[in-house]
């Protein structure tokens, strides 16, 4: 009698050396161009159409945890690509080249902005902040049709955003964050959908507790000890771990966190802030590290380089014990019907958190004339309509601004 074959379920992972696992991320790194929803479908193509590291369900199911962690999902995603395959050094690993390029890119960006005298007031500097418009409403667009299909999501969308705008401050961003999570428990129905198939991992849950641990000492203690710290490097590594800890539905939330943190005390202005995210349009890679272009041009020491490696390690390393931390608990807490509505509501008011910030920062410092709404307007209708790529339409954009601004000068 012989034993019957294993199933694909039982069949063990593999490890893969970590410069394989490095190799496949910097490929990646350099081509990923479309946001986090392209990168999913890069990552699929990549992981479990060619080279077959996971089968559709466990990459379903990695997926899965990476919507329901705050943070930017497909980086996660990639982190837990690299956990699984190769532990800790993989995970670090496909973290760092995925991300290089883009902040690479992003800082010699930041160096450009602030060492050409005139360059934030030039014309296709005007043309980055109104494709910023674009990008950032053809997001609240698609958003809200996915996570705010009925009326009692929508509600607590629009209530966010009114709540936000009418008492701008980080706390009231965290604060619509925690009542959509409390509204989403009480007043919303579980999904019908049973969760997808486990994603198998070895990893133990004593690792797992002590990076969730290190995950909530730092969220609490940075706050704590910053008014004893009279030292600008952890101000700013307190910052961004912050606003890095408290983003849920993707890249494009980060934006009203940062404009908060850097803006109104003056670190970074409003208009290099907005050139700087229409810069991150038009390269590959996560959007996360626009972080490091704000490092670059923080007007405090530190800044330039060392700026901008601080600002980049700290807004990822949430991302990083949290993924690695919870790897172990998801299959148990993602089958808990109230983890599921809670989670509904929070994307609700992340739908209003990214829709105040369209008005503000982001519309009130781009649109200044008719012609600067006619070029935002064209952007959206590119993105939408006819499927165009973001970094092209960040190109004519920036190409627009600029025969506006010549075209202005010439009247």
């Amino acid at each position: 009698m012989t034993d019957s074959p294993p199933t694909e379920a039982q069949v063990p992972q593999q490890s893969v050396p970590v410069s394989q696992i490095f190799g496949a991320f910097l490929k990646l790194g350099f081509t990923s161009f479309g946001g986090p929803i392209a990168h999913l479908g890069y990552f699929r193509d990549e992981f479990v159409s060619r080279r077959k590291w996971f089968d559709e369900r466990s990459y379903a199911d990695l997926v899965a945890l990476c919507q329901f962690l705050p943070g930017p999902a497909s980086s996660q995603v990639g982190m837990g690509i690299g956990f699984s395959k190769g532990g800790l050094p993989g995970a670090l690993a496909a973290w760092v080249a995925f991300t290089a390029p883009s902040a690479i890119l992003l800082m010699l960006a930041g160096f450009g902005m602030i060492h050409f005298s005139g360059i934030v007031d030039a014309g296709w500097v005007r043309g980055l902040k109104l494709a910023a418009v674009s990008i950032v409403a053809q997001a609240v667009w698609g958003m809200a049709g996915s996570l705010c299909p009925d009326r009692p999501r929508a509600t607590l969308a629009i209530l966010a955003t009114i709540i936000v705008l009418a008492w701008p401050s980080p706390f009231t961003q965290v604060a619509a964050i925690a009542t959509g999570a409390v509204a989403g428990r009480l007043l919303l129905k579980p999904d019908a959908a049973a969760p997808g198939a486990a994603f198998a991992i070895e990893s133990g849950r004593t690792a797992g507790i002590a990076f969730l641990a290190l995950f909530f000492v730092l969220l609490i203690g940075l706050p704590l000890l910053r008014p004893a710290i009279s030292d600008q490097g952890f101000t700013l590594f307190d910052s961004f771990y912050r606003s890095g800890s408290l983003v849920f539905g993707g890249g494009h939330v980060v934006l009203p966190l940062l404009q908060s943190e850097v803006v109104p005390p003056g670190w970074v202005s409003k208009d290099l802030f907005l050139a700087g995210y229409g810069a991150a349009q038009a390269i590959p890679g996560p959007l996360f590290t626009f972080s490091s272009y704000l490092g670059v041009v923080m007007s405090p020491e530190p800044n330039g380089w060392i700026g901008g490696l601080i600002c980049l390690a700290a807004i990822f390393l949430p991302s990083f014990l949290l993924i690695i931390g919870a790897l172990p608990f998801w299959e148990a807490l993602r089958q808990k019907p109230q983890v599921r509505t809670a989670l509904a509501g929070v994307n609700a008011g992340v739908v209003g958190l990214l829709l105040a910030a369209l008005y503000d920062p982001v519309f009130t410092g781009a649109v200044r004339t008719p012609a600067d709404f006619c070029i935002a307007l064209a952007g959206f209708g590119l993105l939408m309509y006819w499927k165009t790529p973001p970094w092209v339409v960040v190109i004519l954009a920036m190409g627009a601004g600029a025969a506006s601004t010549a075209a202005a000068a010439l009247a």
